[in-house]
Order: structure tokens, then sequence, then C-alpha cells
């Protein structure tokens, strides 16, 4: 999208992503004297940068919302790379000799001859690593722009500047309040959420996240809510239970949908459907990355396919067992007082499958405890009455790990051919729900035709291009 001034080109963005509070935004820029020639939110941030953009950490700022956008000003000739302060939208970018090439996937910018298509030892650790590396974008020369950041690029070269870090904000409420402020939080998130001017459903497990979601969708929807759940072929008859999954989903996803109230559809998979190997294929083409967790990419590829014939987005309870604790190791001793990350086998794993001559060059002891290590030195100091309680000290620093909150963020960008984008926090940490858009990816050809369109034209596809802000 373009915002013109006297008949020409002011500002050119590229954008993906919603900002949830544009019409809020949008009256006080038009208080402000701004006209606006569509009803996007595209376009109040274009305005928004115009107004309050002469430090682009003020326009930022005043975003609620997830996305990554490229905004090039022609005046100044400064391309911004901005991405939201959870990193739920990706943004990349790879410096070249007069710019940078840049895009919400690694792929957008390795279809550039001038990317070079290698991976060093730090690239072939974090892809062996399941974990999310918040610094690591695999690729040699390839970087990430990262979570509350915004990167500048002029003839002078690039630098990077935080709008947004996690704070404590000494929280000293006693529980009941905190479980009113928590619900409201949840109430006015799901609210926000439900605005959309396309079909809408929620992904049901039938445990207590996806559960709770559903029943405050249903009460805050005018319309009822359709609800969507992922089954197997003979997985409830054949169900053995296992540490991390006690019993089967379907009886209790049948039980919320019928006290809820929803239009519920089970999506059941065939083993023969999940070992296609046009599927396996397709899914690690999206995600550019191996993925070793068995058919979990292959089955998310299918249930995203079959979801998108009714409905093009999906409230989803995703990453709450992150943001709340809810997985056994939060509540395992030996995990919680381990000096390393609670959650991470990936060693063990590698040992079984590596050459050990190779294993002794990656050295994952190290690797691991250095991420360990530098996330640890970025979470937040602690205040308030939780800081004298070791415990309490301990659980805030392993929930606010910059790694686990990019994996929070991470997760539910689940991977299919259409695309898939999800919402999450705003100015404050918020719990989830999370939203999850299933549409076409965008290629470098959009950024072309975005700096050729109308002001009326925009995109909420992964962004592609390539950015000259040096030459």
């Amino acid at each position: 999208m373009i915002l013109q001034e006297d008949g020409r080109p002011a500002l050119v963005l590229v954008y993906t992503g919603e900002t949830y509070n544009y019409p809020e935004l949008r009256q006080r820029l038009a208080a402000l004297g701004h006209w606006f020639n569509t009803s996007s939110d595209t376009e109040v941030v274009l305005h928004a940068h115009r107004e309050w953009g002469r430090d682009p950490r003020n326009a930022v700022s005043e975003l609620n919302g997830m996305f990554a956008y490229a905004l090039w000003d022609t005046a100044k000739r400064e391309l911004l790379l901005i991405r939201d302060r959870l990193g739920i939208k990706p943004l990349y970018y790879y410096p070249i000799e007069h710019g940078v090439l840049f895009g919400s996937e690694p792929k957008a910018i390795l279809a550039n001859s001038l990317a070079e298509r290698a991976m060093d030892a730090d690239g072939l650790r974090r892809t062996l690593w399941s974990a999310a590396d918040p610094y690591n974008a695999v690729f040699r020369g390839m970087h990430k722009v990262q979570p509350g950041h915004i990167v500048r690029v002029t003839r002078d070269g690039i630098q990077e500047m935080t709008y947004w870090q996690l704070a404590d904000a000494r929280h000293a409420d006693d529980v009941p309040t905190t479980v009113q402020r928590v619900r409201e939080l949840l109430e006015d998130t799901v609210r926000r959420q439900l605005i959309a001017d396309v079909p809408l459903c929620t992904l049901l497990s039938g445990g207590l996240d996806s559960s709770a979601l559903t029943a405050l969708a249903a009460r805050s929807n005018e319309e009822r809510i359709r609800s969507f759940a992922l089954d197997f072929v003979g997985y409830t008859e054949n169900f053995t239970p296992r540490p991390m999954c006690g019993t089967p989903d379907g009886p209790y996803v049948q039980e919320v949908a019928k006290f809820v109230g929803t239009d519920h559809t089970d999506i059941r998979l065939s083993a023969d459907e999940l070992m296609d190997p046009n599927v396996r294929a397709a899914s690690l083409h999206a995600r550019d990355l191996p993925f070793r967790l068995g058919d979990a990419d292959s089955s998310l590829y299918l249930l995203f396919g079959a979801i998108r014939q009714h409905s093009t987005v999906a409230l989803s309870g995703e990453s709450a067992d992150e943001l709340f604790g809810g997985y056994s190791w939060f509540h395992d001793p030996s995990h919680v007082q381990a000096d390393t990350f609670p959650w991470s086998d990936d060693v063990d794993i590698a040992r079984q499958s590596l050459d050990p001559r190779l294993l002794e060059e990656l050295d994952f002891p190290g690797y691991l405890d250095e991420q360990y290590r530098r996330g640890l030195a970025e979470v937040p100091a602690l205040t308030g009455p939780a800081s004298a309680d070791p415990h309490e000290r301990r659980m805030r620093s392993l929930l606010s790990l910059s790694h686990a909150l990019s994996a929070v963020a991470a997760r539910p960008q689940g991977p299919t051919e259409y695309g898939l984008g999800s919402r999450g926090a705003g100015p404050i940490l918020r719990p989830p729900p999370r939203r999850v858009r299933i549409r076409r990816p965008m290629g470098a050809q959009d950024f072309r035709r975005a700096r050729e369109e109308p002001a009326a034209s925009r995109h909420r596809g992964p962004a592609a291009a390539v950015g000259g802000a040096a030459s």
C-alpha cells in the first residue's frame, strides 16, 4: 500500500498481520486531519507512521496486534523492518552489498540469487534442536528481526532498535483478584478475535484451554460457533495411556461441543493420509526445516486443509501450557531446578542419530548451555512479593525465557501451503486465545505491485521482497 502526498509516493508499506485497535487509531488520526481511502488496518498503520513516526518506535508502540511489515520512506530513502512484540509474525532479512533482501520466510529470500544457500555449524545445531532459538535464522548470512524490534536500513548501514521488551509489573494482587484479571483479559481478547469478515471457528481438543476458549467464543458471538477437532482412525478404540496423555480426546470433545452448543465437526485422518509422500513433502516445504516430532506437521497440514473448506480463521487454545505452566515438567522439582531448559531432551536424541565425530564437533551440550545462559540474562528482574520466594522466581524465569516466548509465538504457525498466521499479544503479554488465518502466501511480485497499485490495495500474506534501501 502506498501513501501519496502531493501526487507522489511518500510511504510504501508491505504488511502481513492484523492491527486489532485500528478503529480507535483511525478515529484519533482522523481527528488530527488524516483522510482515509479504505477501511483497512493497513492504511491506518501507514498514517500512524506519518503522524507519529519521526521516531518509528512511537508509531509502532501505538499498534495492538500481530504484524510484520516493511516500510519504505521515499524522502529519507530509509527502509524499516518491524515485527510485533512477541514475534507472532516472522520476518527475516539478508544484507547484501546495496541493501537487504527480506521476507516472512527463508524461502522468499533464498529465491533470490544474491542469497547464498548455505548453512554453518550454528545453523545445523538449530536445525537439529527443536526448541526455538530466537537469534538463529539457520542459513548463513540470514537474520531474524527480533520480537519487539525495528531494523532500520539506510545508506549508512543497518541499525537495530528495541521498541518493546518484557518487563516485570510488580504483581502484588491476591489470588481472587488475579483470577478476575485473567478472566477479563481472556474475555476481552476473545471479543477482539471474533471480529472477522470471513467464516470463523474454534479448534477444540476437549482440554481445559480449548474448551474454555470455545465457551467464551460461543458466549460472545451472536451466531453459533463452529468447532473442529482432530481425530485419527482407530485411535480411540486402540488408545494406550501415555505420560503426556492419559485419556483419548474424543469423549471430552463431544461433551464440550454438546454442552456449549457448537456446530461441531470431527476431522478424522488415516495412517495412509499421514504417510502420503506428497503431504510430507508439502509440509516440509512450508516449514522450511525438518520437524522431528513424527507426523505432527502432516496432521496439521491436513487438518487446516479440511477446515479451510468451511472457515478461514480459527481460534485455538494453543500455547496456554507455556503461558500458564501447564506441562508436567513445570511441576517436577527435578526439571524445574535443573540448570538448563527443563523441556530439552534434544541432546539425547541427537546422540542416538548422529555420527559421533559430528556430534562432538557440534557440541550440543555447549550450544544448549550457551542458549540457556543467554535466555536467563534477558529475563527481567523480578520485583514485588514473588521476588522473595525462590520457587516463584524460578517459575517466572522459566516462563519468561525468550526461547519459551519464541516457542509460544511460533508453535501455532502450522505448515500449510495456504499459509498460516496466528493472532496473540497486544501491548501487554496477554494469555491465549491464538488466532490462525488460513491463506495463500504472498510472493515477491506482490511487493512490486505495492509500489504500482493505488492506495486502496492491501496485502496480508507473508511478505517477500527485495529492499534496496542503500542503493
